[in-house]
């Protein structure tokens, strides 16, 4: 559902605001899925260190199945970006997702006790299925534009959650975040990864991307690309509850 109060249409929104973000119109649209995502009960447990470890565990099979399709869809991101200058922090995103980030994630499953065999090639849930096949029908039966409208909502929300609950550690000037907490490396590690001044200066540029992309799209074109947006918003808020619910991924 979207929020009834943001125009329909991007033309029509660009006319009520002083400074237009294509991205600011697309975040409108997905509301009130949008903030169900950023504040889901998920993220804030997971920020104060209360969350479950047996859904975080699950989370983190979920997600780390996931990770694959997320880093095919930001390489074939980097073959349609229009120049080097857009490429470069795609390149170095994946960098970070294939080293720092799967190292976190292979020492986590060890400090939660899960065992290989239960990460390696699981089946995924059916939200992670979801996303999975969202990401890979945008990038195939879609251009710059379409991959964005999945990648920029995915990443965002993340900024956005992790970024909210590192505020609430104090000094927001802290790097990393979530220094002097006394919470487990994996919660505390996590949040670091989409709160630094790295990554969220790398969403900026991903919003500066998609903001002069999508401004260009046709009117036919925008409405496609909002779907897009929109139905990776109701699959992320959807992944933080099916995880939450859910304490083993193991039938």
């Amino acid at each position: 559902m979207s929020d009834a109060s943001a125009p329909t249409s991007y033309g029509a929104y660009a006319e009520t605001v002083a400074d237009p973000r294509f991205t600011d119109w697309l975040r409108e649209r997905s509301e009130p899925a949008w903030t169900d995502a950023v504040t889901h009960p998920f993220t804030r447990e997971l920020g104060a260190g209360t969350l479950e470890t047996d859904a975080y565990a699950t989370y983190l099979v979920q997600d780390y199945a996931f990770l694959e399709a997320l880093v095919g869809a930001f390489g074939f991101a980097v073959g349609q970006a229009p120049g080097i200058g857009a490429k470069r922090p795609l390149i170095e995103f994946l960098e970070t997702v294939t080293g720092e980030e799967n190292d976190y994630f292979e020492r986590s499953f060890d400090a939660l006790g899960v065992p290989e065999s239960r990460w390696t090639n699981p089946d995924h849930s059916p939200t992670a299925a979801a996303l999975v096949d969202l990401l890979g029908r945008a990038a195939r039966e879609g251009g710059y534009a379409e991959t964005l409208a999945v990648l920029v909502p995915a990443e965002w929300i993340y900024r956005e959650w992790a970024t909210a609950v590192a505020t609430e550690y104090g000094d927001s000037d802290t790097e990393p975040p979530s220094d002097g907490t006394d919470l487990p490396f994996y919660y505390a590690e996590w949040i670091d990864l989409h709160a630094v001044g790295s990554f969220v200066g790398f969403v900026d540029e991903l919003r500066d991307q998609f903001d002069a992309v999508g401004a260009e799209c046709s009117p036919r074109r925008q409405r496609r690309v909002e779907r897009l947006f929109r139905r990776t918003v109701d699959l992320e808020g959807a992944f933080f509850e099916e995880c939450y619910g859910s304490s083993d991924d193991r039938a």
